[in-house]
Order: structure tokens, then sequence, then C-alpha cells
């Protein structure tokens, strides 16, 4: 009986796996299915004759004041913090003010001793000329109360313009903002002993800003007033367009780098900060008729930022095969111009390549221009 189970499923199981031979060979193939072609917009690289100065530089503030006192005593209190908006004439520092209240109380003691003297000189003075215009009194003598009166009167005005002095240095003992702006920095403490000159905040008025960049001497003939100028903010990503508003003419103290100010558009300043690095490319283009075929302007290619494709640290761009299949090309990129990169490497002049598509790029996927 043993052997006959073993046999029967034996026989079983071979019929099995012959059933299921016979099966596949009768099942129609299947059919490859293939994938739907994307539709893609084309471009080719533009080409100009232009040439540029490439720079670094960073955002400031136009205007910017560190408040400072002319007097020397210690701070009794600073009503600000860092990051706090000031308005233009709002407190911000008291410093200690006992030698202001002393001198003022000097001055006025001296003016009161003056007045006197002048009243008094004045008397001697009337007295002297109506006697003198009845014949009772000499020429000498109306002299003397005449220099008598007009030294009072010197002693009286100099009192009085030491009064001022005070009052002067009195109001560096209460610091006030000079414009609407914002604190940056804060120097000192309340407590610490303010000496003349020495800052204790800085105030910047943040909502106007430009980009204070440095230009090479080899460079700076190059640029003008008025020249256009293409920002990147390198930890934003953003890119804008400004002017060259200032081109200084020195660079003794700059060591041999010539600053040059350029214009931020008042919408991208609410976004930025004072201190940020940016990128500064100044176009310069080449008189026409010296476009040469070696020249480093006329071969320079340029692309749309957005038709870029990041990564693994690589960069690069989808072009179109033979096959008319997407073709993603590795390339080298270069400087920056407003919303275009130089393609140094990887893409020659005047090939096409994807800006847009109307599904997912990859290599291989089959492709159909949009017309």
């Amino acid at each position: 009986m043993k052997y006959l189970h073993t046999h029967l499923l034996y026989v079983f199981i071979t019929g099995s796996l012959l059933f299921a031979a016979c099966s596949g060979a009768v099942r129609p193939a299947a059919e490859v299915t293939k994938d739907t072609p994307v539709t893609v917009t084309l471009a080719r690289p533009s080409r100009a004759f232009t040439d540029g100065v490439s720079a670094s530089g960073q955002v400031e503030a136009i205007n910017s004041a560190s408040i400072s006192t002319r007097l020397m005593g210690s701070i009794t209190k600073i009503y600000v913090n860092v990051g706090d908006k000031v308005k233009k004439g709002q407190l911000l520092v008291a410093v200690s003010s006992e030698e202001i209240a002393a001198k003022r109380a000097q001055t006025d003691a001296q003016i009161a001793g003056a007045e006197a003297d002048v009243d008094n000189a004045r008397k001697d003075y009337d007295r002297f000329n109506a006697l003198f215009n009845r014949q009772s009194a000499t020429a000498s003598e109306l002299d003397n109360a005449t220099l008598r009166y007009r030294s009072a009167k010197s002693r009286l005005e100099n009192a009085q313009q030491m009064r001022r002095e005070v009052d002067a240095s009195a109001a560096y003992a209460r610091l006030t903002a000079p414009f609407d702006g914002i604190v940056t920095q804060k120097l000192m403490d309340m407590g610490s002993l303010a000496t003349p000159g020495a800052p204790i905040l800085t105030v910047e008025e943040n909502d106007l800003l430009r980009v204070n960049a440095t230009i090479a001497e080899a460079d700076i003939s190059r640029i003008k007033t008025g020249d256009r100028a293409d920002i990147g903010i390198k930890s934003t990503g953003l890119t804008t367009t400004g002017q060259v508003t200032q081109i200084s003419g020195s660079s003794v103290s700059t060591g041999g780098q010539y600053l040059v100010k350029i214009s931020l558009p008042r919408n991208v300043q609410k976004d930025l900060y004072a201190g940020m690095y940016t990128n500064v490319f100044i176009p310069v283009k080449t008189p026409p008729g010296k476009e040469t075929a070696d020249s480093s302007a006329a071969a320079t290619v340029y692309v749309p930022a957005s038709a870029l494709v990041e990564k693994d640290q690589l960069t690069g761009m989808y072009t179109v095969s033979n096959t008319h299949t997407a073709l993603l090309r590795w390339v080298r990129t270069g400087k920056r111009m407003g919303d275009k990169v130089e393609i140094l490497s990887g893409l020659s002049a005047g090939e096409a390549f994807i800006t847009g598509s109307s599904g997912k790029l990859y290599n291989g996927v089959p492709v159909k221009t949009n017309e």
C-alpha cells in the first residue's frame, strides 16, 4: 500500500507540471507597454557679447549712527535693547549729570553776579554822563565809567555763553534717536562708564538698504555710475537688480580695493538685513565690431537658472537625444546674471535644452516637442 500511495503522488505531481507547462505554452505573449511621451518646451542658450565685473559685497544701511556722549559719567539707564525699533527723538540712554548740574549752578551764580555788576556800572555811567553834560565831571571820569559799564556787560555775555555751553552738554546726558530705525548693537550696559566719543548703541535705518561692494584696481575703470548690477543674496537665494550709485575715488584706506555703492529695489528690502553677504555682477558691453572669435565675451553662453537640475552635488540640464528621449547632461556653471547662469562646459552654443515639461523628466523618457 505504501508503494501504491507513493506512485499515485508521483503521477499527480507530474501531471500538474505538465498541465502548467501546457497552459504557459498557449498563453498569449504580454505586450510591452511604452511610456507616454512627455511634452517638453525647448530653448537655446542666449549669447551676448557681454563681459562684466564680478565682486563680493555686503548689505548695509544707508543711514547708520553710533550713539555716544560728550560727557564722562556712569550710564544710569539704557531704555532699548538690540532689535528694538525706535522713533526719531525717542530717549535711548541716560547718563549721570551731577557734574553738569554743578556747572549749571556755577554759571547761574556767575550770571547773577554779572547782572548786578552791569546794573551798578550802568547807574555809574548814567550819573557821570549827566554830570559831564552839566560840566560837573571830567571827560576822563566819564570814560572810566563807560569802560566799567562795557566790561560788566562783557562779563555778563561771557557767563551767558557758558550757560549755553552747559545746556548743550546737558543734552548729551539724555541721548535720543537721530532717525527712525532699529537698534543693531548695544556696546555698554547700565552702570558702565561712558566716555566722550565711545559708542554706546548703534542705530540703523533698516528700511533703507544698499550693497557695499569692493572692486579690484584692474576693474574699477570699467564701471561707471548708473551701471546695472545683478545682485545675488547668498543666504536667501534672492536675485535682484540694482544700480551703481557711488564709486570711491581712492583705495588708500581699503587695501587696494575700491568701494562701490549699489542701490537695492525697495520691494526686496523687507526680506533683507544689514550684514548679509552678496555676489555682484556688473555687465560691461563689448563695443560693437570688437567681438572676436576667441573672445571670452563672445563665447559666453547663458541659460535660465530654472532649467538647471541639482543632483548629488552635481548640476545638470535635460536635452533631447537623437531617439527623442530626455537626456540629462552634466554641466559646469559660472557667474550669474540675474535669472541667467553662465554655462562653462557641457552645453554648446546653439544646442537646444528643455526648459519645461508636462510631466516628470528622467533619463530615457520619450519626449515630444511642444509645437
